[in-house]
């Protein structure tokens, strides 16, 4: 069997719920689903769902390869969508136009996003860009948007696709006073004494996120008395000495040349959180408009640079 069809048969029954499900959408029938699934948990040899009489999960390892998935058949569309433009000359040579509608965290957007897609708009007179700056996730369908950037993970699964366009490491740092004050944390068990700022976002606190000795992420989340939503005013509350932050290599960059924060661990690898660019799929438009189009593949070139 083609593993890439059997990786978009899984990812469909996963995001639909059922095999049934992804059969209609599929127009197969209910056991080629299943013989696709096997064949991947055959190959992997591993188990990718959990199947019962009445409901069916995604093991831990069938979670991490459905994330997999989703980025490389992402990648796919995106490869056919190159070519498309290649074959089709008179696409390929018009310069991008209308109005392009992009939802995207608040800071992130502001310092990376925003001058990629407003030098977009220098080069192509014609393309209107409509820039929204918001850490909520939207509906992109319901609220009417071209393009999501977001950060982590994204939860959109049915009816979204989603690339990679960067990386972000993510760094615990601190002030020298309050180091000084507090002491230097030698190790992940240590971060545990020690408070913090921390980032809220919608209203939800996740836990720090640090490579482990076996490379596995070990969760962290120190005491806290400030909680922002803002990525460079926590940074500026961690160089006033409030406590620990876990924040953006690229963002603090400046700060730990400049000797106003720390970066602690330094021995550790830093944590991978990556951006993603998402749009609605639709299936009776095989190819991508060339606004979205030119706008990711200037966001996957240039984000990539800005995170170094």
């Amino acid at each position: 069997m083609d593993r890439l069809t059997s990786m978009a048969v899984f990812v469909k029954a996963v995001d639909l719920g059922s095999f049934s499900a992804a059969a209609d959408a599929l127009e197969l029938s209910g056991p080629m689903v299943g013989k696709h699934v096997r064949f991947l948990e055959e190959r992997l040899g591993m188990p990718l769902i959990t199947r019962t009489t009445r409901r069916q999960s995604l093991t831990e390892f069938g979670r991490e390869y459905y994330d997999r998935c989703r980025v490389v058949l992402a990648e796919v569309d995106a490869a056919d969508a190159l070519a498309a433009d290649h074959a089709d000359k008179g696409e390929q040579s018009a310069a991008p136009r209308g109005r392009l509608r992009v939802t995207v965290p608040v800071h992130f957007g502001r310092c990376c996003v925003a001058p990629v897609l407003l030098a977009l708009t220098r080069q192509y007179p014609g393309l209107e860009l409509d820039l929204s700056f918001s850490d909520r996730f939207s509906d992109l369908i319901e609220d009417g948007f071209d393009l999501a950037i977001r950060t982590g993970e994204p939860d959109d699964k049915a009816g979204v696709v989603a690339r990679r366009v960067a990386r972000q490491i993510m760094i615990v740092c601190a002030s020298p006073g309050y180091l000084a004050e507090a002491g230097t944390p030698l190790g992940i068990d240590d971060l545990a004494g020690h408070r913090a700022v921390v980032y809220r976002r919608s209203g939800r606190i996740r836990p720090w996120q640090l490579p482990g000795d076996d490379g596995a992420p070990v969760p962290v989340l120190p005491a806290h008395q400030v909680r922002m939503d803002d990525l460079d005013a926590l940074a500026d509350a961690a160089a006033m000495g409030l406590g620990l932050a876990w924040l953006p290599y690229w963002l603090v960059r400046d700060r730990i040349q400049a000797g106003t924060l720390v970066h602690l661990l330094p021995e550790r690898p830093g944590f991978p959180y990556d951006a993603y660019a998402l749009w609605p799929h639709t299936p009776h438009t095989p190819h991508l408009p060339r606004k979205v189009r030119v706008a990711v593949d200037a966001l996957a070139a240039e984000l990539p640079r800005m995170m170094a």
